[in-house]
């Protein structure tokens, strides 16, 4: 895969998921390099960089995107800094791939739409879970009408990651800079039910809460006072009689449980993973849907969804930018991205507010 006889040249900013996840997926395309990684802390990206074989590291992300040897920019940073790395890149002419949540409410979406309108590039959402055969197949499944009149939809989410105070302090923590659960996870499963379903909420009820309201700041050892939320409870209103339920928890034990869910007149569908389930109406259970084999992962990538849905999502990024295109089918854009953000911030309104919070597209 080349640009113009060329490789693709791929920079990357942010050393967290990027260098577990990213790099090894952007890697193992063919024709692709990886050519540099930056850090706010620059013995992050030069270590990331010595360990993973990427010539450049850097502090500055500017000179990162300002770098006539960056094809492709992806953004894998807390949300507070997307807006700004993101219209650079655009306005630098490169492709961008931004980690979600978009930014941290709705008009820095608007603006981050906008310029990538403007300048009519490549500008996705890491939402690489689309990319999964599980989800396609059950998107349609849904779109074929075979579930009949969909009725109701289900997002849960368990993990005790965040649970009890041992965890320090970070930016996570900080819903200034875009932390908490109602981004990391909220995001996904907003994304989820709009790409699954095919049709966009109307109005959304919520409840956040912060069940560890303190921890530890890393350096000074500090108590400080968690402002971002780690549960999340939410519905979405469809229309028609389409309502979905969202909840998300990280500080529940048990087994981690990351499910979708769809119900219809005529039957059911379940994902997990890379596991679709389907049940019809009086079977009383689920079986397996056939999909293709899970492919096998680059190494230094962990086996998990996240993981398989982003080697799949990197492979459709670099084919679309060798052939030219400004879409990759079926991946979530920039106004996917200000349309998620918006559902995200009526959440929040909606338990400041203690009421329904109707999206702006619903006139």
């Amino acid at each position: 895969m080349t640009m113009g006889g060329q490789p693709l040249r791929v920079g990357i900013i942010g050393t967290g998921f990027a260098r577990s996840t990213q790099v090894p997926a952007f890697q193992a395309c063919p024709g692709v390099e990886v050519v540099s990684i930056a850090s706010a802390h620059l013995e992050h990206a030069e270590q990331a960089a010595r360990e993973l074989g990427i010539p450049r590291a850097m502090q500055d992300w500017r000179e990162l995107v300002r770098d006539p040897n960056v094809d492709l920019v992806s953004i894998v940073t807390p949300p507070h800094l997307h807006r700004e790395m993101a219209v650079a890149a655009v306005n630098a002419g490169k492709a961008v791939l931004c980690e979600k949540p978009t930014a941290l409410e709705a008009p820095e979406a608007e603006v981050m739409w906008m310029a990538a309108e403007q300048r009519g590039g490549l500008a996705l959402l890491d939402h690489q879970l689309r990319f999964l055969p599980s989800r396609q197949r059950m998107r349609e499944i849904i779109q074929s009408g075979e579930l009949g009149t969909i009725q109701h939809a289900r997002v849960r989410f368990r993990s005790d990651s965040r649970a009890g105070p041992g965890r320090p302090w970070d930016w996570w923590s900080d819903v200034a800079r875009g932390g908490g659960l109602l981004g990391a996870m909220g995001s996904q499963a907003v994304d989820a039910l709009r790409f699954l379903l095919g049709r966009e909420p109307q109005e959304v009820l919520g409840v956040l809460a912060t069940h560890i309201a303190t921890r530890a700041d890393a350096q000074t050892g500090e108590s400080r006072l968690v402002t971002s939320d780690d549960e999340v409870q939410a519905l979405l209103n469809f229309g028609w009689g389409l309502t979905a339920s969202v909840s998300l928890s990280a500080v529940e034990p048990g087994k981690p449980l990351h499910v979708v869910e769809v119900f219809g007149s005529r039957g059911g569908l379940r994902v997990e993973g890379l596991e679709l389930l389907r049940a019809e109406v009086g079977g009383r259970k689920w079986e397996p849907v056939e999909l293709p084999e899970p492919e096998r992962l680059p190494a230094g990538m962990a086996d998990s969804e996240w993981a398989h849905g982003f080697l799949r999502y990197a492979r459709a990024i670099t084919e679309a930018l060798r052939a030219g295109a400004r879409f990759v089918p079926g991946a979530a854009t920039f106004q996917d991205g200000w349309r998620n953000q918006s559902v995200l911030d009526a959440i929040r309104r909606s338990h400041s507010e203690h009421r329904w919070i109707t999206l702006s597209w619903s006139g």
